[in-house]
């Protein structure tokens, strides 16, 4: 290697040392939003397509509908936060994020990681079990909150999803 190489090098080395711990920590707060807004369209869609199925033949069942519909949905709405908590924690709201290291980088994306695969899985599970539950509003109309309170035990698995990243947040 010549000299001019060598000085490259270390520039680089430099450069993605100064950056490389926010982009790693950037990342783990852009997926947690970023996939738990996709499991949120996916779940929301897959409620949605049976959700119209049944309003074209009983349109007042639609509060009722758009209730299952809406469910999977919350999960993008965790991952926002956990996006926005993750931004004021690394300091980027106040402007004291510069310099974070490459190890303090991995520590946010790990924080991230469970709001971001919890968001994902659970949503589109959400979104299976919204779209079973409007099968049983369209049977048995008077049955419809079973349904209900089978989409809740899945929510409560993106909560726990919810709270682990946050409190991996506080700890950092």
């Amino acid at each position: 290697m010549d000299m001019n190489q060598l000085v490259a090098m270390q520039q680089s080395v430099t450069f993605l040392g100064q950056i490389g711990g926010m982009a790693l920590a950037l990342l783990g707060a852009g997926l947690a939003v970023g996939l738990s807004c996709v499991g949120s369209a996916k779940g929301t869609g897959i409620a949605g397509e049976a959700g119209t199925g049944l309003l074209s033949q009983d349109p007042s069942k639609s509060g009722k509908v758009m209730v299952l519909q809406l469910l999977p949905g919350t999960q993008g709405l965790y991952g926002l936060v956990v996006w926005f908590f993750a931004l004021i924690q690394m300091g980027m709201l106040d402007g004291s994020a510069a310099g974070m290291s490459v190890a303090e980088g991995l520590q946010y994306f790990a924080a991230c990681m469970p709001m971001a695969l919890g968001g994902l899985l659970s949503a589109i599970a959400q979104g299976r079990v919204a779209a079973g539950s409007i099968n049983i509003l369209a049977k048995k109309p008077d049955d419809w909150s079973k349904g209900l309170i089978l989409c809740g035990i899945v929510e409560f698995y993106a909560i726990l999803s919810l709270l682990a990243s946050m409190l991996m947040l506080l700890w950092l």
